[in-house]
């Protein structure tokens, strides 16, 4: 394909990509994440396998920062989620001086 046809492409998938993602309701962005970090570990695979496969040192290095971009980009991606699960969590109990509420405190239940 020629430079113009995958600028067409680039330019009409990064408008239906609004488009979707725009239409998704709040109550699924979290899982919507999941499944974005998961085709982000995609694409940590595929960079480590261009990596491995490169033939000149000009290849090696774009596939190196390739790797080093993606890899950020999923620890990115999972630092996000957890932010956004952390906002649904409930407050935890204060430590009180009951002593018999099973918790040592730190709103964590113990081990069983």
């Amino acid at each position: 394909m020629d430079g113009i046809a995958l600028l067409t492409v680039l330019v009409l998938a990064g408008f239906a990509g609004y488009e979707v993602i725009s239409k998704v309701s709040s109550t699924l962005h979290t899982p919507l994440m999941s499944g974005s970090n998961a085709i982000s570990g995609i694409v940590l695979v595929g960079t480590v396998v261009v990596a491995g496969q490169a033939t000149s040192p000009v290849l090696l290095a774009v596939a190196l920062v390739a790797v080093a971009l993606a890899s950020i980009n999923l620890v990115g991606g999972f630092v996000v989620t957890d932010r956004m699960l952390q906002m649904f969590r409930r407050p935890a109990a204060k430590a009180g001086g009951s002593g018999g509420s099973g918790s040592d405190g730190d709103g964590k239940e113990p081990a069983a």
